[in-house]
């Protein structure tokens, strides 16, 4: 008897999670998606991955394009396919009906880097006077100073600052996506408001917890701040900044990747430093800078236009 689509679905997503080692995000993700595939396929009386045809995989991206951006009908056509393909490898169908279907070509956005000012101006937002104004201030020059994306910053516990706080060649440990681990450097700034946080406003934090929490940034219950928090301060910096644009933690993320090339950092370092399993994800900084030398020549030679 062939195994119906939601057990299929779970071996996939337990495959994905302990396998591949994908992030509970991303496989959350993965569910959603596919639980309205199956909702899709059961809506025509299919019960099984292996009565399943490229015509039926067909009509499900054609009918989520209706009303959806590309970038999320992509994402169910990349979910889609890796169930197909892994069934099949399983032996669990005799083809994959998934293989030819492709994603919507998705316009190529650049990501949006802030002027140095700026950015300047946002790390220097928080008031230091108060204890949540210490804790902004740690986050915000993590965020920027070591280009992580805030799920790491906000996974971070204290015992992780500790080589890197003490000046030693390791670096601060970040978890990125996948479970991959990587190192860098952490810069005097960003060294110094957290130094100020752990001594003026961490204990103040912690005492408000029901139970001790590793966690190095706090919120104001003494839990570890979320990345929905972390947002809310970010947002908060950037209106005390009189910064009218739209800002969040991948906007210091992009600046930290833009101004390093800007700066003259080789591309490869600049994939290590943000975690990026290819280049080729980190090239799209490059279009950034390029973009930015337009703009400089246009203003400044007499010939440019």
């Amino acid at each position: 008897m062939s195994q119906g689509i939601g057990e299929s679905i779970a071996d996939y997503l337990n495959h994905a999670r302990a396998e591949r080692g994908l992030s509970a995000n991303t496989v959350a993700a993965y569910r959603r998606d596919l639980g309205r595939y199956r909702d899709f396929l059961a809506s025509r009386g299919i019960g099984t991955l292996a009565e399943v045809t490229p015509v039926e995989v067909t009509e499900f991206v054609r009918e989520l394009a209706v009303g959806r951006a590309p970038a999320s009908v992509a994402r169910h056509v990349v979910s889609v396919r890796n169930l197909h393909q892994f069934v099949a490898e399983e032996g669990l169908t005799p083809t994959d009906p998934a293989a030819d279907v492709s994603p919507p070509r998705l316009e190529r956005r650049l990501p949006k880097a802030l002027p140095v000012d700026v950015v300047a101006a946002i790390l220097e937002a928080p008031d230091t006077d108060t204890v949540e104004g210490l804790r902004d201030a740690a986050l915000l020059e993590l965020l920027y100073g070591t280009g992580a994306r805030v799920s790491e910053v906000c996974g971070l516990d204290v015992d992780d600052l500790t080589d890197a706080l003490d000046g030693r060649d390791s670096g601060l440990r970040l978890l990125g996506k996948g479970g991959k681990e990587r190192a860098v450097p952490l810069g005097s700034y960003a060294a110094a408001a957290v130094q100020a946080y752990l001594v003026r406003a961490r204990p103040q934090l912690a005492a408000h917890a029901v139970r001790p929490s590793p966690a190095l940034l706090l919120n104001s219950l003494g839990r570890r701040l979320s990345r929905q928090s972390a947002w809310a301060v970010i947002q908060r910096a950037a209106a005390g900044a009189g910064v009218t644009q739209d800002v969040s933690p991948h906007s210091l993320r992009h600046s930290f990747a833009t101004h390093l090339l800007d700066g003259g950092a080789d591309l490869r370092v600049v994939q290590e430093l943000l975690g990026h399993s290819s280049v080729a994800t980190t090239q799209i900084y490059t279009l950034v800078t390029i973009e930015h030398l337009r703009e400089v020549h246009a203003a400044a030679h007499p010939r440019a236009r």
